[in-house]
């Protein structure tokens, strides 16, 4: 693999560490932060750790367009500069509102990096490796979860304000992240889609010196060939990919991976094994979805997309099965453990190193950036949705039926996977362009 392209990809890859890193980093600050505004339930729930969200999810649906408009390359270095922004304006904010503002801009640049880092990697990245170097970004998410985790842990007894230095010490990675990010090229196929060819010809004979960069400019003009000004992912002909990538992501979160990963202590001390719950701590967590996510960046231009996505959807099927059979039958001891670690190794092999990869894949170079932003947009909005809801279907329906339906879920995502999912593995863009949009 040409080593640019390997340290390209990881540079914008590294929008996904922040992504997890800032996600994840109020968990060690939030009760403090209740006490010291003595927030109510609702309002610390809704304003003060909620607004990151809400930040998410509009960062997902208006994200595409600086993707189309500015361009990968300086999304990215904005997007670098909303979380140094946000680390730094939440450490020194006074009162909740001006830290919600602030955990906001980060939610916008987390909402956004989904959508410019997997498309920027997939438009630089040759076909056989793009499947590894565009799920470097799920890595990334995964392993600033960990470091988040870790970070809070090192920094939690420094004194009353260690929740600044908490919250604020993002803005050193950040800040590197943006520097670095400068010196990635403009994506060749970005520049091709704004007629800009001189300046893609010299990204692309950077990128790939053996490759006669004409071959690639005449794909791309005969994609364009067949497109009308001002068009967008709604027309019929693009109804394909369309629905691809909102199954995906509708998938994705129907099957409880946000509530399990929100509610995890609630679920075991439901299951009567409250002891248990140091098993399943942010740290344990963390490992088992990061060795997962590495083995399916490892498997995933070799066995393919379809085939971790089946291996998810047994997994998952037969942990969700599991689980929800362990509180209809009232089953004691140490299996819930088990079974919950299954169902995250499941998710990390499959969904979670697939989704971002599929989606930046299916869609023509320019329309990419609106694709990835509606398949983005519904995974967060159901991420927002679906977490939302199981504290009153759990007092409602209970437990055991909640991961009965999400069981069955998973059913219709095997079914998905076997008779509308395309293989993408190792077919270029253009290719994939062309059989995909009717």
């Amino acid at each position: 693999m040409n080593k640019k392209i390997l340290i390209w990809s990881i540079t914008a890859a590294l929008a996904g560490f922040l992504f997890g890193f800032d996600t994840v980093v109020i968990s060690g600050a939030e009760k403090k932060l209740q006490l010291l505004w003595g927030s109510s339930d609702m309002f610390h729930g809704t304003v003060v750790i909620g607004m990151a969200l809400w930040g998410t999810v509009i960062g997902a649906f208006f994200g595409g367009i600086p993707t189309n408009k500015l361009g990968r390359k300086t999304t990215l270095v904005w997007i670098g500069i909303l979380y140094t922004v946000s680390a730094v304006g939440s450490a020194l904010a006074n009162d909740p509102i001006t830290f919600a503002v602030f955990r906001l801009i980060g939610g916008l640049g987390v909402g956004a990096s989904t959508i410019a880092a997997p498309a920027y990697i997939s438009e630089i990245a040759p076909a056989k490796d793009r499947g590894k170097l565009v799920g470097l970004y799920q890595f990334n998410i995964v392993f600033g979860i960990l470091v988040a985790f870790l970070s809070n842990y090192l920094l939690n007894n420094i004194g009353e304000n260690a929740w600044r230095w908490m919250v604020g010490i993002e803005a050193i990675p950040a800040a590197i992240y943006t520097l670095f990010v400068l010196t990635v090229p403009k994506s060749p196929r970005w520049l091709l889609t704004k007629f800009r060819n001189s300046e893609a010809v010299s990204v692309l004979k950077t990128i790939n010196p053996d490759q006669d960069p004409e071959k690639l400019m005449k794909e791309i003009k005969s994609e364009m060939e067949n497109t009308v000004p001002n068009e967008n992912i709604f027309l019929k002909k693009y109804r394909y990919p369309l629905i691809l990538a909102f199954l995906i992501a509708f998938f994705n979160q129907l099957s409880g991976i946000n509530a399990l990963l929100y509610y995890a202590p609630r679920i075991l001390a439901e299951a009567g094994l409250e002891e248990s719950s140091a098993l399943l701590s942010s740290i344990g967590v963390g490992v088992t979805n990061l060795i997962f996510t590495l083995l399916g960046i490892f498997l995933i231009d070799r066995l393919g997309r379809k085939q971790l996505m089946y291996i998810c959807s047994f997994g998952y099927i037969i942990s969700l099965s599991l689980v929800s059979a362990a509180f209809f039958l009232n089953w004691e001891g140490s299996f819930m453990p088990f079974f919950l670690f299954l169902f995250i190794a499941a998710h990390a092999i499959g969904q979670g190193t697939v989704i971002w990869v599929f989606i930046s894949e299916i869609f023509p170079n320019h329309l990419r950036g609106s694709g990835q932003s509606f398949g983005s947009s519904v995974h967060w909005v159901l991420a927002a949705i679906v977490p939302s809801l199981v504290p009153v279907l759990f007092s409602s329906i209970g437990a055991g039926m909640v991961f009965l339906i999400f069981a069955v879920m998973m059913v219709f995502q095997l079914l998905f996977v076997a008779f509308m999912m395309p293989e993408t593995k190792g077919v270029p863009l253009e290719e994939l362009s062309k059989k995909l949009t009717k």
